[in-house]
């Protein structure tokens, strides 16, 4: 029997708490689809969502970040153009200066009121969530 799942994968809200505002870094992706994007990736095989969204975060940011939570998952069919794909988006923080790494072709540290509007994937949607939450204390309704 041939099964279809979803393909997990993971983002990651990164709060740089050694500046003002806390705010968050984003990457510009080098491959399509193109555009700024939270860091994040596909989960390995036999690698926990926690650890991949860790290794993500170094690998795109340079970043060695501390998870503070789970936020919420995201798995409309259609969040990727590519394939479908679920999402468990992460809380981090982190401390230091993020660097363009792996898939990354630039990076970008940015308030939450000035985020850039060309953003991949669903991440207008987590990013429009997160900021709900960050000022209300209030998560994403489901559906």
């Amino acid at each position: 029997m041939s099964y279809r799942n979803p393909v997990p994968t993971v983002d990651i809200i990164i709060e740089l708490m050694d500046r003002p505002y806390r705010p968050i870094v984003l990457i510009e992706r080098l491959n399509p689809p193109f555009g700024w994007a939270l860091p994040g990736g596909f989960v390995d095989y036999g690698e926990s969502v926690e650890d991949a969204a860790e290794r993500e975060a170094a690998e795109e940011t340079g970043l060695q970040v501390k998870l503070t939570e789970q936020f919420q998952v995201y798995s409309d069919p259609q969040r990727d153009p590519r394939l479908h794909t679920l999402s468990v988006v992460f809380l981090a923080t982190a401390k230091g200066d993020p660097f363009a790494g792996d898939d990354a072709k630039n990076l970008g540290v940015f308030e939450l009121w000035d985020l850039p509007s060309n953003l991949c994937f669903d991440h207008d949607r987590i990013l429009r969530d997160y900021r709900y939450f960050r000022e209300h204390g209030l998560r994403p309704k489901l559906g």
